[in-house]
């Protein structure tokens, strides 16, 4: 049996888990919106045609974070296209997805479907087709009070009080030469350095995500992110990362090891933001906004130029495996290493795009495999991330060469005593013997210990339509806190594991 050794202390901090870590992302894309949060007429719909079925499952998820309307889709929205009388508004054709979009569903109907699922709103302005007055227009229409052209016209579509809007997305991916809009790092630094300051002219209090590269496989990653930081450093709040995860062919080893290319992804945008700071002679610490992440087996997708002209078309609906899951946990955990400097992080997407939770017109919805490692992170992270430095063998992988064959993240709330502790072994064949020390953490005890994965033959399976619980967390064993505060557990081959700690109830 393998070990892997690790101490924990609350002396020993890297950072505060911030709630906007648990966030996740609806695009006009597929049946993401149409068919996923609304389908009218749906058995499980409202009045305004929201499923509540998918409401329910979101809250359960913990999301706390909506990115919307893209993503791609951004890039040519017009978004006066979705407010005012539904019957008055346009058909449009989305280049992005060569989709036909109703504009049935639009920014009114979002923020209605935000405030009922509790989340917070982090919208996104068009900087591709358009620009400065259109974000501005947009922002006074959302934030502004009254008494102007935009604020009286969202109080004449029902909304007399100002929405409040704080997160705001400058574009989407415009390194990318996909996008309606592509544009070199000067062209969109420049545009989203004066964007930025027209937007906080209007309200001041808005926190404000530039567009890094969309993948750190771009050719110009590193630089891209140089030049519009030149630009746009003293005007935003993040600076934004995007990333999607696939296992290639049979290579589980590497794809179990997915959390480390995301943390060398991390640190290199980190140290690329630090260096526009010394040369800026500046002491600020600019925060990350990881926007996009999740698995996508992108390979499968026949890609948006191949695509027929269709209104909300199936598009990329991947059903996730156990293992899949277990990638989803290990993933939440490096964001977490990160919350001294990531801010914000967003599951791509909510409903049936990749998601954790997928919905038929004729059955409820349901929770993918993914689901839980999300729903379990977000419900049990609190407090802050102690500095943990796993000891544990390495193994060789095809895409990231030597990697820790376990990992270990750990949160602590001062307030309640809780401790939790999340762990990944990466191993396909070994179990990895965990060792925590809790000298400094005494009394504590278990009380909640529970593992996905770490059974050979369930590791492809996952859940669908007609059995929706096929896969879930189950209860770990052989775990226990000795005399001396060392805290033993097993970790099974190639699994997630979550361990809660608290001290004894008086």
């Amino acid at each position: 049996m393998l070990t892997c050794h690790v101490t924990l202390d609350p002396a020993f901090r890297i950072g505060t888990v911030n709630p906007r870590l648990f966030g996740s992302f609806v695009e006009h894309m597929g049946r993401c919106v149409y068919g996923g949060i609304f389908e009218p007429g749906h058995e499980e719909a409202d009045i305004d045609g929201l499923r509540l079925d998918v409401l329910k499952l979101s809250r359960e998820l913990g999301v706390t974070v909506i990115r919307y309307p893209g993503g791609n889709f951004v890039s040519g929205y017009r978004w006066e296209d979705g407010v005012g009388p539904v019957e008055q508004r346009p058909r449009r054709l989305d280049l992005a997805w060569r989709s036909v979009e109703t504009n049935e569903f639009g920014f009114n109907e979002f923020m209605t479907w935000a405030r009922r699922a509790e989340v917070e709103p982090m919208m996104a302005v068009n900087l591709g087709t358009r620009g400065i007055q259109e974000a501005c227009d947009l922002l006074e229409y959302a934030n502004h009070p009254g008494g102007t052209y935009w604020s009286d016209l969202r109080v004449s579509h029902g909304v007399a009080e100002p929405y409040g809007i704080k997160l705001w997305c400058l574009g989407n991916e415009m390194d990318g030469p996909w996008q309606v809009g592509h544009k070199s790092a000067d062209a969109y630094g420049a545009l989203a350095a004066e964007t930025a300051k027209a937007m906080r002219q209007v309200d001041p209090s808005v926190q404000l995500v530039v567009c890094g590269s969309s993948n750190d496989r771009m050719p110009t990653f590193g630089s891209w992110e140089a030049t519009i930081l030149d630009h746009t450093f003293d005007h935003v709040d993040y600076i934004s990362l995007h990333a999607y995860f696939e296992k290639a062919g049979d290579d589980r080893a590497s794809f179990l090891a997915s959390g480390v290319a995301m943390d060398r992804f991390i640190e290199g945008v980190v140290a690329t933001a630090d260096h526009v700071a010394a040369k800026k002679r500046s002491r600020r610490k600019l925060m990350l906004s990881f926007d996009e992440w999740n698995i996508w087996y992108e390979s499968r997708f026949a890609g948006y130029t191949n695509l027929e002209w269709a209104q909300a078309p199936r598009l990329i609906e991947d059903e996730y495996t156990t293992e899949d899951a277990v990638v989803v946990g290990s993933l939440m955990m490096s964001l977490l290493r990160h919350a001294d400097r990531v801010g914000v992080a967003c599951l791509a997407q909510l409903v049936n795009i990749i998601a954790p939770i997928r919905a038929e017109p004729d059955r409820p919805a349901w929770r993918q495999t993914t689901f839980y490692p999300f729903a379990l992170t977000a419900r049990h992270a609190r407090g802050e991330v102690l500095r943990v430095e796993p000891i544990t063998p390495a193994y060789d992988t095809a895409q990231h060469g030597d990697v820790p064959v376990a990992d270990v993240v750990a949160t602590h709330d001062a307030e309640s005593g809780q401790v939790t502790i999340f762990a990944v072994n990466r191993s396909e064949t070994e179990t990895v013997l965990l060792d925590a020390a809790l000298r400094a953490l005494p009394g504590l005890r278990i009380v909640e210990h529970l593992v996905l994965g770490g059974v050979p033959g369930e590791l492809l399976e996952g859940n669908s339509a007609d059995a929706p619980e096929r896969v879930a967390p189950r209860g770990g064993t052989g775990a226990a806190i000795d005399g001396s505060h060392l805290l033993t557990a097993p970790l099974p081959p190639a699994s997630w594991t979550m361990l809660r700690l608290a001290q004894p109830i008086a």
